[in-house]
């Protein structure tokens, strides 16, 4: 110990000297985990191996080395298109403390979300998360302070704010961005996410009720994949391919895309920093287990802004973007005369960083990050408690509470099963 001190005082009275080659000093002269020299290899590690985490074994900028996962079945199958030695673990705590692990790749159910991120920073993890960010809005307030408290680099997996063609709309976000912050739509505005806009809402995803008890299968540990949820004897249709038909695990279609969907609207919008007002919604009533489908939920922010969630696609001539001055409608089609040569004249939107290995390198904030992916899963998560209670509900989004509303203010934070806690 006295020497590794000895050789880190020398080190930086080097590069007060300006005479440290710093490129290759490696991490562990600075002090265990969580320094990074820029001439390291990035590792990772997944956990959860189901369809999106074999999906994702390897990314740009880095080496996988763990996986984990509570089924054998899955772990094995994932270990197939792994390198050569890769390690496995069990139970991912023992994974965390893995010291050569720099970014931690969740990719379970939801209701592990929360929990995982947390602790992932707290044992000095980077960590790339799959949406929806967590499960519950208290969750989501737990991950950031979390992930801001112990100085990690937080990455959400969906990207249309700053890649891909979005959906419908077969143009990538930034010229609807360019679009919108020019003004020329006029404010507010109204977006319309549904069939005819070009978004599936995934109403496949609901849950069974009256379930049977099963055999738990020999390959599965079903405590552990319960973790916090509330326990619910065995039916292969709560878990791996069903699981997000279920309040406990998920919240069916509207969770699955919501994030997907309604992060890139944000950013348009230009509602990183705040949530709606309120959620109002027209839906069938719900199970207290079984996720099922609604109609139409409508996000009102203080400034008039609207998003329409359409679940029935009723509205054939609705444009995904209206505002007092024009539309904007599914393909990219407005009905602005000569709106190209029109947005010539203004900037485009800000750069932003979208590479996950230079976040991390270089410790700055990813462009989908703890905060304002915070902020597009409360709008989800809104939608989800206001869909689950079958009540419309206004929100303070500074206390992050509804107003009036205990029932609604009980589903932000949910009770875990003991022992589980963020």
């Amino acid at each position: 110990m006295e020497h590794t001190i000895q050789n880190r005082r020398s080190f930086l009275k080097q590069v007060a000297l300006g005479t440290a080659a710093f490129t290759i000093i490696p991490r562990h002269v600075l002090g265990g985990s969580g320094f990074l020299a820029p001439s390291d290899e990035l590792t990772k590690a997944i956990i959860g191996t189901g369809g999106m985490g074999r999906g994702h074994t390897g990314y740009p900028g880095s080496r996988l080395v763990a996986i984990c996962d509570v089924d054998k079945n899955h772990l094995n199958l994932a270990l197939k298109n792994c390198p050569a030695g890769t390690k496995t673990y069990h139970n991912y705590r023992e994974l965390l403390q893995d010291k050569s692990i720099d970014i931690v790749h969740i990719a379970t159910p939801p209701h592990w979300h929360g929990i995982m991120s947390a602790e992932a920073a707290q044992a000095g993890k980077d960590v790339w998360c799959e949406k929806p960010m967590t499960r519950t809005i208290g969750e989501g307030i737990k991950v950031k302070e979390a992930i801001e408290r112990h100085g990690r680099v937080f990455r959400l997996n969906t990207w249309f704010r700053f890649a891909d063609n979005f959906y419908g709309m077969n143009t990538p976000v930034k010229p609807i961005k360019k679009l919108v912050q020019s003004g020329l739509l006029g404010w507010p505005l109204k977006v319309t996410v549904g069939a005819t806009t070009g978004f599936d809402w995934k109403f496949y995803w609901v849950g069974k009720t009256g379930l049977a008890s099963q055999p738990v299968p020999a390959e599965l540990d079903y405590d552990l994949w319960l973790g916090p949820a509330p326990y619910k004897p065995y039916n292969s249709h709560r878990v791996h391919e069903t699981f997000r038909g279920y309040w406990d695990y998920d919240g069916g279609g509207l969770a699955d895309m919501g994030q997907h969907y309604l992060d890139p609207v944000q950013y348009i919008l230009d509602k990183d920093n705040t949530s709606p007002v309120e959620v109002l919604i027209d839906s069938e009533q719900q199970d207290s287990d079984a996720c099922g489908t609604w109609k139409r939920i409508e996000l009102v922010y203080q400034d008039g802004c609207r998003i329409i969630l359409d679940g029935e696609g009723k509205d054939a001539n609705a444009a995904y973007i209206e505002g007092p001055k024009g539309k904007l409608y599914r393909g990219n089609r407005c009905d602005i005369p000569n709106i190209e040569k029109k947005l010539a004249a203004y900037p485009d939107p800000a750069p932003q960083l979208t590479d996950f290995a230079e976040s991390v390198r270089t410790r700055s904030k990813f462009a989908l990050n703890e905060q304002n992916g915070f902020r597009s899963s409360t709008i989800v998560n809104m939608a989800v408690i206001a869909v689950r209670l079958g009540r419309s509900l206004k929100f303070d989004p500074d206390q992050l509470q509804f107003i009036d509303d205990p029932g609604a203010n009980a589903l932000i934070n949910q009770p875990m099963r003991a022992p589980w806690s963020i």
